[in-house]
C-alpha cells in the first residue's frame, strides 16, 4: 500500500466522531481569524453579469426532459452561473446579515470556489480567449488572463471549460480535522448545482475524469503560490458544451498556449491561519490523477407538474428545525425523492447507498431500509450485515427492508444528538464501498466519493424544494455507530454523509432580502 493511501486511511479513522470523542477542532469560534466568505483578485478588470431573474425557464418537472440549447452568451453563462453558485438571498437577523447560496455548504463557510475557461464570446475579451474567477458576492467575472489558442477548434461549438476548487481554510476555521471532508461534501454539492443549472439551457457538463491535477492546477493558475495567502486546491475540470462527449479530452494545446502568469492576487481572507498538519496530509495525498471509471446510463426521472425551476433553486434552504407532527409525506413524494437519486447523477457507476431510518411515511413502516444503487453489491452487503437483517422488497425497486422498528432514538443520537434526523419524515447515511473503490482507483477516489455523496445531498435538497418538504445535510454523526447499527465490523463500508427530509419550521425572526438589489441591463 503506497503512503498516499496509508495517509488516506488515517484521515478518515482519525477524524471519526464517536461516543468518546469528536474529531479534534479548536474547540470554541476564533473570530479574530473568521475567513472571508468571498474571494477576489486585485486589481482585475471585471466583467458585471446581467441578472437572471427575468429569463424565461422551465418548470422543474421538466429538469430531465431534452430542452432546447441556448447559445453560449454572456447571458446564458450568467444564468448558468447565478442559479448554481450565486446567491440565492441575504439572511438579516439582528445587527448581522449573510448569504446564502444556490449550492449547499456546511456551515454556509462556501470554501469551493469556481474558474472558467471561456473562447472569444463577449465583447470585453477582445477576441482572445480568457481565463476567468467567478465572483458571486457581486455576479461578476473576474479577468485572470487572456490569450490566443486554437483549442476550441477541437471542440464542439458552444464548448467551455470550468473548473473547481477548494480553500480548506474556510471549513478548518470552524470544524478543525473533520474539516477537508465537509470541503469535498462541497465540491459535490457545487457540481451538482451546476449541472442542474446547465440542463435548465440545454447544455451538458461532463466532469473531465483523466485530467491530470497538476494540469488543473496549472489551468486555474493556483500553482502561481506567490499570488495567494491561503492554500487553494484544484478539484475538478468540467467541460460544459450542447451535447454529451467523452471524459478523455486532451489538453496539450490549451496548456501550451497559457500564459506564463495571471492577473490578480488573490484577497487574504484572514489575517493568520491555525496550523493543522493533518490537513495538509490529506490535501497532499489526495492530490493525485484522477483514473476513469465505469460508465453506466445517467438517471432520469419522471416528476409531477411543478414550480418554476429557479423558484425552486433559489428557495432551497437548510433547515435547523423539523415540525415532526407535520413531517408525514406520502408515499408518491418518497419515492420521487428515491427515484432521483436512485440512478446515477454523473454517468459512473455508483458507489454509494443510502441507508434510510423511515419514521414517518405513508404506507412504510418504521423501520431501518437500504437502497442499492449498485444492485452488484447486494451479496456483498448481505454478508456483510447484521444476518437477521430481513432483506424484504418494497414496492420501489432495489429498496430494501432490513429491520421493522422505530428507529427515532438511534438515528438522533447516531446524527450527535441532532432532532433533525428524528423529526422528519426519514433521514438517511450514504454508505460508500470504501476500501474497494480506494484500491481501485487510488487516493483521489476518496475525494470522489464525498463528490458523489455531496451530489446526491444537493439533488436531495432540490427535490425535497420541489414538493414544498425541507431538507437538511448533517456532517456531524457517530461514524462507528452508525456502522454497528448495520453490523459491519469491517471497514469495507464506511458512512460518508447525513441527510434528512420532513418539514421545517421557518424562523420569522430571520428577515430575507434580494441577492442582488439591483436589477442590471448590460
Amino acid at each position: 500500500m503506497n503512503k498516499a493511501l496509508q495517509n488516506v486511511l488515517f484521515y478518515h479513522q482519525e477524524t471519526k466522531h464517536s461516543q468518546q470523542r469528536y474529531a479534534r477542532s479548536l474547540g470554541y469560534m476564533d473570530w479574530a481569524t473568521q475567513p472571508d466568505a468571498f474571494r477576489n483578485y486585485e486589481p482585475t478588470k471585471k466583467i458585471m453579469l446581467p441578472l437572471s431573474e427575468n429569463n424565461p425557464m422551465p418548470p422543474y418537472s421538466l429538469l430531465d426532459a431534452s430542452l432546447p440549447n441556448a447559445p453560449l452568451l454572456k447571458e446564458s453563462l450568467s444564468q448558468l452561473l447565478q442559479f448554481s453558485l450565486g446567491i440565492a438571498a441575504w439572511k438579516v437577523s439582528g445587527g448581522s446579515s449573510w448569504a446564502v447560496r444556490c449550492n449547499a455548504s456546511s456551515g454556509n463557510l462556501h470554501p469551493t470556489e469556481s474558474y472558467i475557461v471561456l473562447p472569444p464570446v463577449f465583447q470585453e475579451q477582445n477576441n482572445k480567449s480568457t481565463i476567468f474567477h467567478y465572483a458571486p458576492k457581486n455576479h461578476a467575472l473576474e479577468i485572470l488572463a487572456e490569450f490566443e489558442t486554437s483549442f476550441w477548434e477541437h471542440l464542439e461549438k458552444g464548448s467551455f471549460l470550468l473548473g473547481l476548487s477548494s480553500i480548506v481554510w474556510r471549513e478548518v476555521w470552524k470544524y478543525g480535522e473533520r474539516a477537508f471532508r465537509y470541503t469535498q461534501l462541497d465540491v459535490g454539492h457545487a457540481w451538482q448545482a451546476l449541472v442542474v443549472s446547465a440542463k435548465l439551457l440545454g447544455w451538458k457538463i461532463t466532469k473531465l475524469d483523466t485530467i491530470a491535477h497538476s494540469d488543473m492546477t496549472k489551468i486555474m493558475g493556483l500553482d502561481q503560490k506567490q499570488r495567494f495567502f491561503e492554500n487553494e486546491i484544484a478539484d475538478m475540470l468540467l467541460l460544459v458544451s450542447p451535447t454529451q462527449t467523452e471524459t478523455k479530452l486532451s489538453l496539450d494545446i490549451l496548456l501550451q498556449d497559457l500564459p506564463k502568469s495571471y492577473q490578480g492576487q488573490a484577497n487574504k481572507l484572514s489575517h493568520s491561519m491555525q496550523d493543522w498538519k493533518i490537513i495538509d496530509t490529506i490535501e497532499q495525498a489526495t492530490s493525485q490523477d484522477h483514473q476513469a471509471q465505469t460508465k453506466v446510463e445517467k438517471c432520469k426521472v419522471s416528476r409531477k407538474p411543478s414550480a418554476n425551476a429557479k423558484d425552486i433553486i433559489l428557495n432551497r434552504r437548510s433547515i435547523h428545525v423539523m415540525d415532526k407532527e407535520q413531517s408525514f409525506i406520502t408515499q408518491e413524494q418518497f419515492h420521487i425523492l428515491l427515484q432521483s437519486v436512485a440512478g446515477s447523477l454523473d454517468g459512473n457507476e455508483n458507489a454509494t447507498h443510502l441507508v434510510l431510518f423511515v419514521h414517518r411515511v405513508q404506507t412504510y413502516e418504521q423501520g431501518l431500509y437500504l437502497l442499492l444503487r449498485n444492485e452488484k453489491e447486494k451479496e456483498l452487503l448481505k454478508g456483510l450485515m447484521h444476518s437477521t437483517f430481513t432483506w424484504e422488497n418494497t414496492p420501489f425497486k432495489h429498496l430494501y427492508i432490513l429491520e421493522k422498528n422505530n428507529f427515532q432514538l438511534q438515528s438522533k443520537i447516531i446524527s450527535c444528538n441532532q432532532a433533525i434526523a428524528s423529526d422528519g419524515a426519514f433521514s438517511l447515511g450514504m454508505l460508500c464501498n470504501y476500501t474497494q473503490e480506494l484500491h481501485d482507483y487510488g487516493a483521489q477516489r476518496y475525494k470522489e466519493l464525498y463528490w458523489e455523496c455531496g451530489a446526491i445531498g444537493q439533488q436531495l435538497y432540490l427535490e425535497a424544494t420541489s414538493l414544498g418538504l425541507s431538507g437538511t445535510g448533517i456532517g456531524c454523526f457517530l461514524d462507528d455507530m452508525m456502522h454497528d447499527i448495520l453490523g459491519l465490523n469491517s471497514k469495507h463500508f464506511q458512512i460518508l454523509y447525513h441527510f434528512t427530509v420532513g418539514r421545517g419550521y421557518v424562523d420569522s425572526r430571520i428577515q430575507t432580502r434580494p441577492a442582488y438589489s439591483k436589477p442590471r441591463i448590460i
